[in-house]
């Protein structure tokens, strides 16, 4: 198995910051290396890995041939096959130690048609993944909530460049921890993160096609923070603008840049209303699901309270 570690060692000569600078916008995914007890949440996850070759953009993954992870790199290795793209290397990196390496066997299918880099440590791996142009967080299970709390603390202690974080909210996968994120900062233990959630694969797209145009790595972490609220308050406009008219991004940042530039004190006006309705409209939506799922869960711990009780009576 040495001998499998040094030849990727020896493949992978540059650096990974100068790949990143070659080879355009790198996306950066933490998933489940399960699947999870719904196949949708696999199948979404393979239509994510899609819409990233689609974009043009290329993966950075902590490495694995299996669960949300896996379809994520089988989406992107389908798409990159299926428009015969001739460039030279991987649209993915698979970035790992070499302890999680060894346990891929030599002749794996996926795994030989990414580029490897392998870390020395765990926190090597993180940083080098951390690289990547921006984040999107896929259902998981305690890892990727590790990476997620890692991310977060980074950037809230100034040890990393604040970038856009995604929220792939899956069948609503993710409400109890976006619940819980808020009542932190709420409560004043945390600054709020500015995460971008999208709950399917058409505002995944259209959030994509958003960062592609308007994404600017920034220095300055105000900046940053800024231009991340800037668009998670505009998404839902964007998103509306397709469902309702079937307008592209492109189409509305020109019709946006055409307004603010030379449109009148009204059309101004009407523009900024629409983007706020399209915002509120959002957020309402969420909050009707949320509730829904609040339901759900006080019926739940009835259920449990019920069994619980019945239990403690037999018990005398």
């Amino acid at each position: 198995m040495d001998e499998k570690v040094c030849n990727v060692e020896e493949k992978v000569i540059q650096s990974f910051k100068e790949a990143n600078r070659e080879e355009g916008i790198r996306v950066f995914v933490a998933g489940g290396s399960r699947s999870g007890n719904d196949k949708i949440y696999a199948q979404e996850a393979y239509h994510l890995g899609k819409k990233i070759v689609k974009m043009d953009f290329k993966l950075d993954f902590g490495l694995s041939n299996s669960g949300i992870m896996g379809a994520v790199a089988k989406g992107v290795l389908d798409g990159w096959n299926k428009r015969q793209c001739r460039l030279e290397g991987s649209p993915i990196q698979g970035i790992t130690t070499k302890k999680y390496f060894e346990l891929y066997p030599n002749d794996d299918e996926l795994i030989t048609k990414m580029d490897i880099v392998v870390a020395k440590t765990l926190e090597e791996r993180k940083q080098k993944l951390l690289e990547a142009d921006f984040v999107v967080f896929a259902p998981g299970g305690v890892g990727t909530l590790d990476e997620l709390a890692y991310d977060c603390v980074a950037m809230q202690d100034g040890m990393l460049p604040m970038k856009p974080f995604i929220i792939y909210n899956i069948n609503g996968y993710f409400h109890h921890l976006l619940e819980f994120l808020k009542f932190i900062s709420l409560e004043g233990f945390a600054n709020p993160v500015p995460f971008i959630v999208v709950d399917n694969n058409e505002e995944l797209e259209i959030a994509f096609r958003l960062l592609k145009k308007r994404y600017i790595k920034c220095s300055d972490g105000q900046e940053a923070y800024a231009n991340a609220r800037q668009l998670v308050y505009e998404l839902p406009y964007f998103i509306k603008q397709k469902l309702n008219f079937n307008l592209d991004v492109e189409d509305c940042l020109t019709h946006i840049t055409q307004i603010n530039s030379t449109g009148s004190y009204q059309e101004r006006t009407v523009l900024r209303n629409e983007i706020e309705t399209a915002y509120l409209e959002k957020e309402i939506s969420r909050m009707y699901d949320r509730l829904a799922k609040t339901g759900r869960d006080t019926g739940n711990v009835s259920e449990k309270l019920a069994k619980l009780k019945k239990r403690r009576k037999e018990l005398g």
